[in-house]
């Protein structure tokens, strides 16, 4: 998911009442988490009355958190007894044995209304249970295409390209496809996810890459990328922009296309306290060159490290984080998507949802990255194919030489 910078913060707030059923320690319960994943007072006052602890909401950056984790697990200590889980690190924090499995600990009922769950299992096991319902969409400014003369949203990357042009012609908008191109988590996933429009996968059962061929998936979208940005569709600062960069451009009107867009982030976009172009929001399932829409989901989830020192009341924070009602306060205070399929529903059928019927089915058709799991070389992997495509846009790599260095890297991230 994601790679966003935020100014490190901490909260402490004191937790006074009891959850019916629960003997919680009456202890302090700390929980590490990214900014979009803290919650607000006005959710851990409802939660006060309800836990017997302090809680100790520690907040960092993504990145920040996954250091934090790597260093005191190695330690021997656990840094929180609740903390963030990325779809990403699954592979190689459950082959440490880093966290505790959840299975029979949260209802199985609710496990089983979080499709995304099955991103965070390890060896059979789940590490972690989802807050976030990252999947990427097609997000769009509906008010440059009308000015454009555009009719519809575009169904394949060559009418975006088409579509993107025309904007650009008009005077509309001088970049109008956004995507990161820095040396950023945000950059490999933006190419991951073309890789799928393109009718492409990243690997085939065995590990092996299938991105270096021309008639590739993965080949065929970076060529579309360094391509965009060549014919200045793409703003040439992209090589220094983070995908929250990017998003704040889409917010103040600069670009069409949020091309890897946060399906969570169309809350956000269409406040107008937040958001210069509130009503011109629009979204659209994913463009395929196949005629069937692909997208992969980047969850983010809560799990108890190993050797947590409170782990009951962690094991009470997750569950009570994926009740219905605080899944919507996620949603309307952070613009977290609910995981949970029966509140997304609920959320449309009450029309809270942005774009809802779109989303549902963009939901409907949401795929991991990687077929068989998350390896644990992955993040290895990721920071190559990143520092990678950012060679590739400043011009320092052809697309025949970045998609064998990523290969490389993948072969080499594989034997270490």
């Amino acid at each position: 998911m994601k790679r966003r910078d935020f100014l490190v913060s901490a909260l402490t707030l004191p937790l006074f009442a009891s959850i019916a059923g629960n003997a919680l320690a009456a202890d302090t319960l700390t929980v590490l988490l990214p900014p979009w994943g803290t919650l607000p007072k006005e959710m851990t006052d409802r939660f006060a009355t309800e836990a017997g602890v302090t809680l100790d909401a520690q907040t960092l950056g993504w990145d920040d958190i996954r250091t934090k984790i790597i260093t005191s697990m190695v330690a021997g200590t656990a840094p929180a007894d609740a903390t963030e889980v990325d779809w990403s690190w699954v592979g190689q924090f459950g082959a440490a044995g880093w966290y505790e499995p959840l299975d029979g600990k949260i209802d199985q009922a609710v496990i089983d209304d979080i499709p995304t769950a099955s991103i965070f299992r390890y060896d059979g096991k789940l590490l972690a249970v989802p807050y976030n319902n990252d999947f990427r969409i097609l997000i769009y400014n509906k008010a440059h295409l009308d000015k454009a003369g555009i009719k519809a949203a575009p169904t394949t990357p060559d009418e975006m390209l088409a579509a993107a042009k025309a904007v650009k012609a008009a005077g509309i908008a001088d970049y109008p496809i956004g995507l990161p191109l820095s040396s950023t988590e945000g950059a490999s996933t933006a190419w991951y996810l073309l890789t799928k429009a393109f009718g492409g996968d990243l690997f085939d059962k065995d590990f092996k890459p299938l991105f270096t061929a021309k008639d590739s998936g993965g080949y065929k979208a970076l060529a579309f990328e360094i391509g965009a940005l060549k014919d200045g569709l793409i703003d040439p600062a992209s090589t220094g922009l983070k995908d929250v960069e990017v998003q704040e451009l889409f917010k103040a009107g600069k670009i069409t296309f949020d091309v890897a867009g946060w399906a969570g982030n169309l809350a956000l976009y269409s406040d107008p306290a937040k958001s210069q172009v509130s009503g011109d929001v629009a979204a659209a399932l994913m463009p395929s060159v196949t005629g069937k829409s692909r997208t992969i989901g980047l969850p983010e989830a809560v799990g108890i490290p190993t050797g947590a020192a409170n782990g009951k009341a962690a094991e009470a924070f997750i569950a009570w984080v994926t009740k219905p009602e605080n899944e919507i306060a996620g949603y309307e205070t952070l613009g977290n998507l609910p995981p949970r399929l029966s509140v997304l529903k609920m959320l449309n059928e009450q029309g809270k949802l942005k774009q809802g019927d779109v989303l549902l089915a963009q939901a409907a058709v949401v795929e991991p990255l990687i077929a068989q799991g998350t390896p644990g070389w992955y993040p290895q992997f990721s920071t190559a194919v990143a520092s990678t495509i950012n060679q590739a846009a400043k011009g320092q790599l052809s697309v025949d030489d970045a998609v064998a260095a990523i290969a490389k890297a993948a072969e080499d991230a594989q034997k270490d």
